[in-house]
């Protein structure tokens, strides 16, 4: 999930992000998933687990890597640094802004270190220089709070002015997704907009991607 140097050329189109609840039972999503990811151009995947102990932590992400990873799809675990290498998982989104350094420095280069709950313009920097792959604006807290949307725009506008590392924007309806590809995000997250969709993941999906800008073919 690396953004490529400045060309002349206009930008890679943003691609999508996927966001879970918080997951205790796989069985529960094991059916649907692999619909949704095919649904539409979707980058990654991050997985959030319900509390437990580390082996059904580990065996959870076990169960959903291989259908992720079939689809060409990064899966990222929320927080479990410890564990996100022996379970197969790509990758791990942090939290923590000071955890960063020593997540990178364990799971980099052969591993995607995420970025989330950056509350400041200097956390979001110190998570650049602290190694983060990419860093994610606009997610909720523990609360369900986040940013405005405006606020969330006028963030991702100056990091992508500013900033060669990739930036995600956490849309939380599918209304928000044009405003924040208008901004210049690289991914755009969507959590509960997909996962509580009365019609489905993959038809929630596949609408989110009318409202993405198209990618060249090449």
């Amino acid at each position: 999930m690396a953004r490529s140097p400045a060309q002349t050329a206009a930008p890679p189109a943003p691609r999508l992000y996927l966001v879970t609840p918080p997951v205790s039972d796989t069985a529960s999503i094991v059916a649907a998933l692999p619909e949704a990811l095919a649904a539409a151009d979707v980058a990654a995947l991050l997985l959030r687990l319900a509390p437990a102990d580390e082996r059904t932590l580990t065996n959870r992400i076990k169960t959903l890597a291989p259908i992720v990873q079939k689809a060409d799809v990064a899966l990222v675990i929320e927080g479990n640094i410890e564990i996100v290498a022996r379970a197969g998982a790509d990758g791990c989104h942090i939290a923590d802004v000071g955890a960063l350094r020593a997540a990178a420095s364990t799971l980099k280069p052969s591993r995607i270190v995420g970025a989330g709950q950056l509350t400041s313009r200097h956390d979001a920097m110190l998570a650049g220089e602290s190694g983060a792959d990419y860093v994610m604006f606009g997610e909720p807290d523990a609360g369900g709070t986040r940013p405005s949307l405006a606020a969330i725009v006028e963030r991702v506008e100056w990091w992508a002015e500013v900033f060669e590392i990739p930036c995600v924007a956490f849309a939380r309806s599918i209304d928000e997704i044009e405003a924040l590809c208008a901004a210049r995000a690289d991914f755009i997250a969507l959590g509960d907009a997909t996962f509580s969709d009365p019609r489905g993941w993959a038809k929630a999906v596949a609408e989110a991607a009318t409202q993405m800008p198209a990618r060249a073919i090449a």
